[in-house]
């Protein structure tokens, strides 16, 4: 049994559209976070989340920015490397879980591409009595600056063969982090795993990442004095 629901989640002044996905029973929620000028409506996270599900783990795809923001953000592409923004909106997410039935007592993963993933990281910093693990397709981990050095929890990175860039960018934000980090690279895979097989790679080594280090919580050992 799969519960799927579309959802406006509020987060600082302003809703956020969110497609929320709990497969029965849960034993985690992976919030995702996508890459520039991308959307909840990625093909490519989508098709990661499916496979998440299969892991008995919830997903939220949300849309980091509104749609007057995304119109402004066509033009400019100013808004997609604002991080400091995107993450304040994933902390926003994050701390609305606990307050969503379905999801309160399911343990907090973060999924993050390309720029997603720095907003990710920054959340897990400011988050660390919530969020259990992060996981980075494709991303750019650099983006989150000092806030690298207060990630204590489990980091997966992963990364296509042939995004030369951006692997030597993951290698030495990882070197900033402190907390347990494991760097996967995919075979054969340009930045966007558009290769055959590639995605379907990615997609299994997140999954396995967070049933591996995402726990069931009760919702006052986040909150205890609520």
């Amino acid at each position: 049994m799969v519960e799927r629901q579309s959802l406006a989640i509020p987060a600082v002044g302003v809703s956020l559209g969110a497609d929320v996905t709990v497969p029965r029973p849960a034993h985690g929620v992976v919030v995702f976070a996508h890459g520039s000028g991308s959307s909840r409506h990625s093909p490519r996270n989508r098709h990661v989340a499916a496979e998440l599900h299969t892991a008995g783990l919830a997903t939220v795809l949300m849309d980091l920015l509104t749609p007057e923001e995304e119109e402004v953000d066509a033009l400019t592409a100013a808004l997609r490397f604002d991080i400091g923004l995107l993450a304040e909106r994933v902390v926003a997410v994050t701390d609305w879980l606990p307050r969503y039935k379905p999801l309160a007592s399911l343990g907090v993963g973060l999924f993050g591409a390309s720029t997603g993933a720095a907003a990710a990281l920054v959340a897990a910093a400011e988050r660390p009595a919530t969020v259990q693990a992060v996981v980075s397709r494709g991303g750019r981990p650099d983006l989150a600056g000092d806030f690298l050095r207060l990630v204590h929890q489990p980091t997966l990175l992963i990364v296509g063969e042939y995004d030369t860039v951006v692997i030597d960018l993951n290698r030495k934000a990882m070197e900033q982090i402190p907390g347990p980090t494991a760097f996967a690279i995919v075979a054969g895979a340009t930045h966007l795993f558009e290769e055959p097989g590639t995605l379907d790679q990615a997609a299994h080594l997140a999954r396995d990442w967070f049933a591996r280090h995402l726990r069931t919580v009760h919702w006052r050992e986040v909150h205890p004095t609520a």
